[in-house]
């Protein structure tokens, strides 16, 4: 086996991926025990693979043809055949020390699939909930195993918190999405407050985007605390990442509500004080 073969270095790659990002939940995972922390790295750096191959400025068919190359080797792994991507050999171990499901795997690429297609505008709620479920309730699902719970109430907490952070960071890249020609508002809410047409810049511009975003934000908050009853019914330790990422989350939520909807919009973060602040309230340090 060569040296760019070997576990160790394939987990590099992922940790490597995983730190570029300078993702929140670089912060929460590196205050996993080190076999827990190597595996939510293969994991998150999966995701962002697959998200920036949904991303990049390519033709469709070029998207999916990369994405079902990536079926291809979540179905090797799950086969016991040789994975050819350093990335999908670094989920081997994880699979099979936390019992991670294939459909969770499944579901996020035909997530990723659904912005590959096309760019996603004015969705409906109903598609609006299923692209949640795919691209951001998959990886929660995956993720509270190898935290180490498989209640079925941990299931709701991911179902729930993933809706949550992803309907956050909607709120949070919309001058982002709309750069890109995706615009996630739901369809049935821009039609109840007046706003007509799908174009991302025209929406953005509109009077009535603070009332539509309000009520996103009133929707996240919902499945925020929906998560934390079920977070009460599983094991604390086990979901202390997952209480450290709900916190982190809703305290973006916050500024952004501060900050408004109007433009200019300026970009909102959440210091590294602060995410130090909820680890220590959360129980983590």
């Amino acid at each position: 086996m060569s040296v760019a073969a070997t576990p160790d270095a394939d987990l590099a790659v992922a940790i490597e991926r995983t730190g570029a990002s300078g993702s929140s939940f670089y912060t929460a995972m590196r205050l996993l025990p080190v076999e827990r922390r190597n595996a939510m790295f293969a994991v998150y750096a999966f995701c962002r693979d697959v998200d920036d191959i949904a991303d990049e400025p390519a033709p469709a068919e070029t998207k999916s043809r990369e994405l079902a190359l990536w079926r291809r080797e979540i179905e090797a792994i799950y086969a016991g055949r040789p994975a050819e991507k350093p990335l999908a050999r670094a989920l081997g171990g994880p699979v099979q020390r936390f019992g991670l499901l294939k459909q969770d795997f499944l579901a996020m690429i035909d997530g990723m699939a659904m912005d590959a297609e096309r760019d996603i505008r004015a969705p409906s709620l109903a598609e609006l909930d299923l692209y949640c479920a795919r691209v951001a309730g998959a990886v929660g699902r995956l993720s509270v195993r190898i935290f180490g719970t498989w209640e079925q109430r941990a299931d709701d907490v991911a179902d729930h918190l993933g809706r949550a952070l992803q309907l956050t960071n909607i709120l949070r890249d919309l001058d982002e999405d709309a750069a890109r020609g995706r615009l996630y508002l739901p369809r049935e809410l821009l039609v109840k407050h007046g706003i007509a047409g799908d174009d991302p810049e025209a929406v953005l511009a509109h009077p009535a985007l603070s009332a539509v975003c309000a009520e996103i934000a009133a929707l996240a908050r919902t499945d925020f605390q929906a998560a934390e009853r079920a977070m009460a019914e599983c094991r604390r330790a086990a979901m202390r990442p997952a209480l450290m990422m709900a916190g982190v989350y809703r305290a973006l939520l916050d500024r952004l509500e501060r900050r408004g909807w109007a433009p200019p919009r300026a970009p909102v973060e959440v210091p590294t004080l602060v995410k130090l602040w909820i680890a220590l309230s959360r129980g983590y340090l």
